[in-house]
């Protein structure tokens, strides 16, 4: 547990463990704990920081959602599958905003990232969608 903890702030973890059950707000509790994150968390922890908050934001708010989410990538996240997702939702949002060059490229991007093939059905439905643009 020890290992863990080095690696991932306490407050992300539980963060990420309230998300998986699909409480929002809660995850979003235990993410305003972390009061400064460029200074409080590594620069990976605050990837994944930004990374929750981009993933919660898409339900509401796309373009804080997409600003949070292109700071996770920029910083970096530890996992490729979550990078890939986070590139797989910025594709999605260059998609609602008729960006249709930039969500094929991040889509590419994504599915050379996704080497379990994860994310494939999320993929092709993108890409249906996207013949509709």
């Amino acid at each position: 547990m020890f290992i863990l903890l080095y690696f991932k702030n306490e407050f992300i973890l539980l963060s990420f463990l309230q998300l998986r059950k699909q409480n929002f707000p809660a995850a979003q509790k235990w993410l305003t704990y972390i009061k400064n994150p460029s200074t409080a968390l590594t620069q990976k922890q605050e990837g994944y920081y930004n990374y929750l908050h981009g993933i919660m934001l898409s339900q509401t708010n796309m373009t804080q959602a997409e600003k949070y989410l292109r700071k996770a990538v920029r910083l970096g996240l530890a996992m490729d599958h979550d990078l890939a997702m986070a590139k797989l939702q910025l594709a999605g949002i260059a998609m609602t905003k008729r960006r249709k060059r930039e969500a094929t490229t991040l889509m590419a991007e994504a599915k050379k990232l996704d080497k379990h093939g994860m994310l494939k059905e999320q993929m092709q439905m993108m890409k249906q969608q996207m013949k509709k643009i």
